[in-house]
């Protein structure tokens, strides 16, 4: 989460187009119909990088020197100086993930996908550009990394154009009628790791409201009283779950090892240690910093916007984990929350659709789609496999001779690669 508070655009969007979504950004922004058989769709998928390229090295790891062959020459270099083999792994992850979803959405070659960043050439939203450098219309993009995941969520609004090199208008592809869905809808992801930080010592010396307070530069004053003082439920021990009428004014807890008396819906009275009520209001907080990553991700990374306060969910409420892992040794999706309420500015923001998804013990994964959206299907995350749907894939639509590349990179790095783009 350090690395994410650290991002900034140099071109935020203004508050008024973040209010009222994309509708009013765009004056040529079209309907969509539900039901519309070339509507746009969303795809949502998930790769899990923890037992992927082992070592401590990522160019000495099996299988990585192949799977970096498939990426460009700077994107390889950005990847070589990463201190960590965890950040690299993640870093090629993502570059291949966004690559797999162009080719196939577009149904143009590999070696054919460019990308560029939108308004900031640095901190501006990444997105693919034609042969004349510009963004393809009608799709749209994000991925996210954090603790060995990485997730993309796209939108292929299956109507654009492209220019040619001379800067001509092509044409579209695959167009519709122009009333039935607007091509301008704008995508955003987020993954979070309940216990990636070490925040424990700081609540253990301070409690749990000083250390909410240190993140008042994100958080509304409202936001962070909840985050202190209310609780949406507790797990126990046994894996039963007290609900928060159950806990009463317990819910105010803010110190870890208490021994507090709860009466519970069927007439039990039990000792709860007040560390379960921290643990609790922990996932909630991070699920209140996930949403706000993925909504700030609709238009470019931007966590230190000026209106950043101003934006504010309400009715936030974490997703359970899931089970333990299955003997097969797979992580496995938990409960998914689709009802949080986004205000900017102290307006309801109503074409913005969020949800969060629990997966495994610790991971949340939470997406943003914003725009004309009624009756937009969003499926729940699809795992990708590295070698079935990526390498397999890239190598059959290639369409091109390998060639040798040297790569100019950090000391780890191989003096040359084969580079297939």
């Amino acid at each position: 989460m350090a690395q994410q508070l650290q991002s900034l655009s140099d071109s935020l969007p203004s508050v008024s187009t973040l209010v009222n979504g994309i509708t009013n950004a765009f004056h040529n922004a079209t309907s969509l119909v539900s039901g519309a058989p070339d509507a746009g769709e969303i795809t949502c998928w998930l790769i899990d990088t923890r037992k992927l390229w082992p070592g401590t090295k990522i160019w000495d790891a099996p299988g990585a020197a192949e799977a970096m062959a498939l990426i460009s020459v700077a994107e390889q270099n950005a990847i070589s100086t990463k201190m960590f083999i965890q950040d690299a792994r993640m870093s090629l992850a993502s570059a291949l993930i966004k690559r797999l979803y162009i080719s196939r959405t577009l149904d143009i070659p590999w070696k054919d996908v460019v990308f560029a960043r939108k308004g900031d050439a640095q901190h501006g939203k990444p997105c693919v550009v034609d042969v004349a450098g510009k963004p393809i219309e009608g799709i749209d993009f994000n991925v996210s990394h954090q603790a060995g995941l990485v997730t993309l969520i796209g939108w292929n609004g299956k109507q654009r154009h492209s220019y040619s090199s001379e800067g001509i208008i092509e044409g579209s592809v695959n167009t519709p009628a122009a009333e039935d869905f607007d091509t301008n809808v704008m995508v955003g992801t987020d993954i979070v790791c309940v216990h990636e930080r070490n925040d424990d010592r700081t609540i253990e010396e301070e409690g749990l409201e000083s250390w909410v307070d240190t993140f008042d530069f994100v958080f509304s004053d409202e936001e962070r009283w909840s985050m202190k003082f209310d609780v949406d439920y507790v797990t126990l021990a046994d894996g039963n779950i007290l609900s928060k009428e159950e806990l009463g004014r317990h819910d105010r807890c803010v110190q870890r090892n208490r021994n507090l008396a709860v009466t519970t819906k069927e007439g039990e009275a039990i000792t709860l240690n007040s560390n379960r009520i921290i643990e609790a209001k922990l996932r909630r907080f991070y699920t209140y910093f996930c949403y706000k990553e993925a909504y700030i991700k609709l238009a470019g990374e931007a966590l230190l916007a000026p209106w950043l306060k101003e934006l504010e969910f309400f009715n936030v409420r974490s997703p359970k984990p899931a089970d333990p892992p299955q003997k097969n040794g797979f992580s496995q999706w938990g409960e998914e929350v689709d009802d949080v309420e986004v205000h900017l500015k102290g307006e309801e923001v109503g074409d913005v659709r969020m949800n969060i998804t629990a997966f495994d013990t610790n991971h949340m994964v939470s997406t943003a789609i914003q725009g004309k959206i009624k009756g937009i299907k969003v499926p729940r995350f699809s795992s990708i496999d590295l070698q079935k749907d990526i390498l397999d894939y890239a190598h059959q639509h290639l369409k091109i001779a390998p060639t040798t590349h040297t790569l100019a990179a950090s000391d780890d790095a191989k003096d040359h690669v084969s580079c297939l783009i």
